[in-house]
């Protein structure tokens, strides 16, 4: 584990940063001192360097929020088109610098902005967008968001860790119980009303995110005391039978 301290100093992140990163949802620590200082393990580094990966290429946040939560989320084909990326880049970079060279050495003052022209970048990252996750679904997502404010947003995602509060209330009953399903309906209309139309087979995949990746049960577990994501991610793979 590592301190927030630690984190910034390794990565050059901010602790304003991680912390608000904490705050919108993006990365949360995996675990808390006695003293309510945030820990980050491994998980949440490689988390992390996901995150830097796209704001290097200049995503933004909200962004990177939801191809991170979406459930067909790649990471090794993300890294593949990231670098296709980040090699794109270089390569402007490196025309810019020739071309500031040869102003500077030889005196060229030609009209050329050719060398500016980042619509080959720009293009690409757009495909590459497009096919971080279900793009029907990423586009819903973006569609229903891009008008919201951000208390609104906030407003939401507290609605949403309610659900989930209310799957730890029924943790010890069994999770094909009429409660636990009818909260899983009540959380699959939720995703649809507020994200994008939640079927069967993505919250399928939302249940075993919930319940496999160590980031999303730990935020879960803090709502719905521990064994909650696991007890909603066998609730929600008995409703999709």
């Amino acid at each position: 584990m590592m301190t927030v301290n630690e984190v910034s100093k390794l990565t050059g992140v901010s602790i304003r940063a991680l912390q608000y990163y904490d705050k919108i949802g993006l990365l949360h620590p995996a675990a808390y001192t006695e003293a309510g200082y945030r820990l980050y393990d491994d998980t949440a580094l490689e988390r992390l360097q996901n995150i830097l990966l796209f704001r290097e290429l200049e995503f933004s946040l909200k962004d990177i929020k939801s191809i991170l939560q979406s459930p067909d989320f790649d990471r090794g084909k993300a890294l593949e088109q990231q670098i296709a990326l980040l090699t794109l880049k270089k390569e402007h970079l490196e025309n810019l610098i020739a071309f500031a060279h040869g102003i500077k050495m030889i005196g060229e003052n030609k009209m050329d902005f050719s060398v500016f022209d980042k619509s080959k970048l720009e293009e690409y990252a757009k495909e590459a967008k497009s096919k971080w996750g279900n793009t029907e679904t990423y586009g819903e997502f973006m569609e229903k968001s891009k008008c919201r404010s951000k208390e609104t947003d906030e407003a939401i995602a507290n609605g949403l860790m309610t659900i989930f509060s209310d799957f730890g209330k029924i943790k010890d009953a069994s999770p094909d119980s009429e409660s636990a399903q009818g909260l899983v309906k009540r959380l699959q209309g939720y995703i649809t009303e507020h994200y994008y139309n939640c079927t069967k087979e993505i919250l399928a995949s939302l249940g075993k995110m919930y319940e496999g990746n160590e980031a999303f049960t730990q935020n879960i577990d803090a709502v719905g005391g521990v064994g909650t994501a696991q007890f909603a991610g066998t609730a929600i793979e008995l409703y999709c039978k």
